[in-house]
């Protein structure tokens, strides 16, 4: 197996739905297994399209231009005409939620950081809901959304939160600008930089200050079944759920707690939890709304300085160096940066160090897939 090809970019990380496959009911592990075994079909239809975008370079488009396509619960991509940029709202709540969360993201990145769209090229926004039959995620792959209706039990439907759609559609973003890899600390800050920009659109379309915003990721996507409040907390990592069936928030807010794993990619998903904290410390210390300073920031960064192989210490110093340069050597913003950085443990200006790059990121959820099949864990 290729341990380095490109991952399926999903909102639900994969050890919550392995919790569900261990501990849920018969009909829950049949929809938890139905999602973790739709990755490597899914992930290899996306590794065919990045390998096709090299050579693929559309026409630039002026404006937003949305698509919103239904499955019908079944696989086949896109589906359905539902909704095209410009027509009425539609009877399907789903439609128009995906419709919606996609232009605030376009607003964003066009408003606030004069990008179009998200190649910066005007790529037409396509979303597909009800993909599949109790599908339980969302993800971006590679050229499109889709959203599943989740299964009732612990997931609503997945366009029902707007940080949701926020967060895989700027893994589009990613995939145009840093590219950075999906695994280990390179894959956290990927996943980071998704749930940033989908706080940010919340927040944005809330008009909440980032003393005001809650800094949940996904707190509508939770049914009154799930004890917990939402996928993620930046403000507090490791606190969002503590569930019988899902388990625990695992995710670390400092660096001492750094989880070196296999699973997950090296933790792509846990690991988040620290350049999560550090961006909210620096956007509640800045003031204001997050997206006009803390997030100018990092995008800069991100579509300016950040590489494939950028990690923790060398995300801190380049955030570090474009706040001096945006706002000033000195600034309230560039020790706000510091300051955030600190808070998780660690300093801005220090040399990187190169990080282990563990085999087997992904042959370990193939082998738990494989022994849940046959009766073994």
């Amino acid at each position: 197996m290729d341990h380095h090809i490109d991952p399926l970019l999903c909102i639900i990380p994969p050890h919550m739905l392995k919790n569900i496959a261990e501990k849920g009911t018969d009909a829950q592990k049949r929809a938890a297994l139905a999602a973790l075994s739709a990755s490597a079909r899914i992930r290899e239809q996306r590794t065919a399209f990045i390998k096709a975008m090299v050579v693929k370079v559309p026409a630039a488009i002026s404006g937003k231009h949305r698509a919103v396509y239904s499955a019908n619960n079944l696989t086949s991509l896109p589906g359905v005409l539902m909704r095209d940029e410009g027509a009425p709202p539609s009877a399907d709540v789903a439609v128009n939620e995906a419709y919606d969360g996609s232009g605030a993201m376009y607003d964003l990145y066009m408003d606030v950081y004069q990008r179009n769209s998200l190649d910066g090229n005007g790529l037409r926004l396509n979303s597909t809901v009800h993909y599949d039959k109790n599908y339980d995620n969302a993800f971006w792959n590679g050229e499109q959304m889709v959203y599943g209706d989740g299964d009732g039990q612990f997931f609503n439907r997945f366009t029902i939160s707007i940080d949701v759609i926020g967060h895989e559609l700027t893994h589009g973003v990613t995939q145009y600008t840093s590219n950075l890899d999906y695994r280990n600390q390179p894959g956290a800050l990927n996943e980071s930089f998704s749930d940033i920009f989908g706080s940010l659109v919340k927040q944005r379309t809330k008009g909440q200050t980032a003393d005001q915003a809650d800094w949940l990721i996904g707190a509508e996507l939770l049914t009154m079944n799930v004890r917990g409040v939402a996928l993620r907390s930046m403000k507090a990592p490791g606190t969002a759920y503590n569930d019988p069936v899902l388990g625990k928030d695992p995710q670390p807010a400092h660096m001492k707690d750094y989880v070196t794993t296999l699973e997950d990619n090296g933790g792509v998903h846990i690991n988040s939890g620290i350049p999560n904290h550090a961006f909210y410390v620096m956007a509640v210390e800045m003031g204001g709304f997050a997206w006009e300073k803390a997030g100018r920031i990092w995008y800069v960064a991100a579509r300016d300085d950040f590489n494939n192989t950028t990690n923790f210490q060398s995300a801190a110093n380049l955030t570090y160096k474009v706040a001096g340069e945006l706002y000033g050597v000195g600034s309230i913003e560039q020790m706000a940066v510091a300051k955030g950085w600190s808070e998780v443990g660690i300093t801005v200006g220090v040399q990187p160090q190169p990080q282990p790059q563990p085999d087997g990121c992904l042959a370990a959820p193939v082998a738990f897939i494989r022994s849940l099949f046959s009766g073994k864990s």
